[in-house]
């Protein structure tokens, strides 16, 4: 087991997830105690499960990143658990991908309010209220960091991903920004990580013929889609001490596409 984490507790949302799933296991083999938070309990107490049963130490949790209450018993209860904060992972998000035009983020004439809404309760706002509850606590362990997962949408838009979801990521990484700049000198680091399309995300909802596949891939200088490997491998850097001079920053993971765009 590696240290580079070894002493942090780390706060992860939307661990039940696979690229918060990914988050957990990879943190925990760095040494890494790990609070897991999802809205679904039973799949964020079956990935404790694996982190305990690999070794490592893992509480999980039951939270709405969209409600102040639910948000602040999360952090009130990981703080119960292990004492203290190091790092808070702000994994939860959504990409509404529905089976029908009215249940799915779309251009801005023919989007429902409903959906704009909602991608943005979770996506900014969820973000938004466990930073608030959780950076106070990485304050008074000294400092910390906050590691928020966004998209290459957020910087350049997309068609694909919808008009919502592209705003929720670009807002993400301004919050990002503003964040870093206001509690630098608390010592608390605030950069957000840019994942292109990730294959086991792309799995859902769009068929994977070989031609979809070979389309999706020729995006990517590189020539696949991600992992959610590729990103918690950044991650980790961010949350270690590595990068005790990393903050604001706005990173992509992508395999090229932005620097093509």
């Amino acid at each position: 087991m590696s240290a580079r984490l070894e002493g942090k507790i780390a706060l992860i949302t939307g661990a039940a997830g696979a690229q918060g799933r990914a988050a957990a296991m990879t943190f925990a083999q760095h040494g890494a105690k790990v609070a897991l938070a999802d809205i679904d309990e039973a799949r964020v107490n079956a990935v404790r499960d694996e982190v305990e049963a690999a070794g490592g130490e893992a509480f999980a949790i039951g939270v709405d990143v969209t409600s102040e209450d639910s948000v602040r018993r999360m952090v009130e209860a990981s703080l119960a658990h292990f004492g203290k904060l190091n790092v808070l992972y702000n994994n939860a998000g959504i990409n509404n991908g529905g089976s029908t035009e009215a249940e799915r983020d779309v251009d801005v004439v023919r989007l429902p309010l409903e959906i704009w809404q909602r991608m943005l309760n979770v996506n900014l706002t969820g973000v938004f209220l466990c930073s608030k509850h959780a950076i106070p606590a990485l304050i008074s362990a000294g400092g910390g960091s906050v590691i928020n997962i966004s998209s290459t949408a957020g910087i350049l838009g997309s068609l694909i991903s919808g008009h919502t979801y592209s705003a929720s990521k670009g807002g993400l990484n301004s919050l990002t920004r503003s964040m870093a700049a206001a509690y630098a000198k608390h010592k608390v680091r605030v950069n957000a990580i840019c994942p292109g399309s990730l294959e086991p995300l792309m799995k859902f909802g769009i068929p994977r013929t070989p031609e979809r596949q070979k389309m999706l891939e020729a995006n990517y200088p590189i020539g696949r889609l991600g992992t959610p490997d590729d990103v918690v491998q950044l991650a980790v850097h961010l949350a270690s001490d590595e990068s005790s001079w990393t903050t604001g920053a706005i990173i992509p993971v992508d395999g090229g596409f932005t620097s093509t765009s």
